[in-house]
Order: structure tokens, then C-alpha cells, then sequence
């Protein structure tokens, strides 16, 4: 669906999910082109996210928390580490499991990559009449809702 399309389409006959897909998706292609200039790219920056919020954190807790599967984490992981971002190191109380943790490095490129993340924030939010906060509330609560939905099926 093109812009202008898009802007002729009365809101109460699209989709919610057609427009969170739609927002998902241009969010990735903002960040990979401006992330472009840090040698990472989105999906890279969530794990290291993952791995910001709680530093020494196993593989298998960030696949799970990024809802990727175990070998794309790996992939990305060494990738990571090979550009010196993550350190991994044999956890001690499971052989069978690597430890995570940012290094200088990954934490500068962290901080540098909240800065792409701020300023598409401000130009998205540009012209909305909502409260950002409301926004961020109503939002949180859809991902909860996914989550509990599609987590009755386990």
C-alpha cells in the first residue's frame, strides 16, 4: 500500500495489526539504514538491549526474551563479539551455557543507537494529538495482551 493510499484509508477500516505490522516494519528499515554507520543492524541492537538490562545473561534467556530461536542468537552473538561488543564466557554453574555481558564498546554503540532510536521517536510522533505516555501505556498493554494470548496455546 502506497503513502498516499494510505492517507485516503479511513483509520476504523484498517486493521490494528495491519498498522502495528506496518509501523514494525518501517521502524526496521529506519533503524537498519541509520544503524548502518555503527556496523549493526536491528536485530543486533535488540539483543544488545536484552543484554543491557541485565548484564551476564545466558543465550538461551535472550532467545527467549527476544523470541528468537537459539541458533539465530547464537549467529548473532559471535557476530557481536567477533566486532568486540559482547564478551561470552562459559557460565560456571552450567557448563552447557555462555554468558553475556556488553563491553565498552557495545555499551558506547548502545548509547549512540538510543540516539537513533530518540530521534525517530520525535519525528513519528511529530503531529499526533495524543500524550506520548498514554500512547506508550495503550501500546505496553496490546504487546502484554499478544503475549498472554498467544502463550495459552503452551
Amino acid at each position: 500500500m502506497s503513502l498516499e493510499e494510505l492517507k485516503k484509508i479511513d483509520a476504523k477500516n484498517l486493521p490494528i495489526g495491519k498498522l502495528i505490522t506496518m509501523i514494525s516494519r518501517g521502524h526496521t528499515i529506519y533503524l537498519n539504514h541509520n544503524l548502518d554507520e555503527l556496523d549493526i543492524n536491528a536485530s543486533q541492537l535488540h539483543l544488545l538491549f536484552e543484554i543491557s538490562h541485565q548484564n551476564n545473561i545466558n543465550q538461551e534467556k535472550i532467545a527467549s526474551r527476544c523470541n528468537f530461536n537459539k541458533g539465530a542468537v547464537a549467529r548473532s552473538i559471535k557476530k557481536l563479539e567477533d566486532k568486540n561488543l559482547v564478551v561470552r564466557k562459559i557460565d560456571d554453574k552450567n557448563r552447557r551455557q555462555n554468558i553475556v555481558s556488553l563491553t565498552d564498546k557495545g555499551e558506547e554503540i548502545l548509547k549512540k543507537s538510543i540516539e537513533i532510536l530518540n530521534i525517530w521517536e520525535d519525528e513519528i510522533y511529530n503531529n499526533i494529538n495524543i500524550e506520548k505516555e498514554l500512547l506508550q501505556e495503550v501500546l505496553k498493554d496490546i504487546a502484554i495482551n499478544t503475549i498472554e494470548l498467544n502463550n495459552k496455546d503452551e
